[in-house]
């Protein structure tokens, strides 16, 4: 995929994602999606081994 395009996919789902959701809501998403990148890079990093 081309990586422009990928980050305005990333973009364009982050706002979908956004739409009606509370401030608060949208404080435990980033939390979520945060942690979740973190694990996945983690579980990355250890598969390289």
């Amino acid at each position: 995929m081309n990586p422009c395009a990928f980050v305005n996919f990333i973009s364009l789902l982050a706002c979908e994602i956004a739409k009606d959701k509370t401030q608060d809501e949208l404080v435990i998403l980033a939390a979520f999606f945060t942690q979740l990148g973190d694990t996945l890079a983690t579980l990355a990093t250890l598969n390289d081994k």
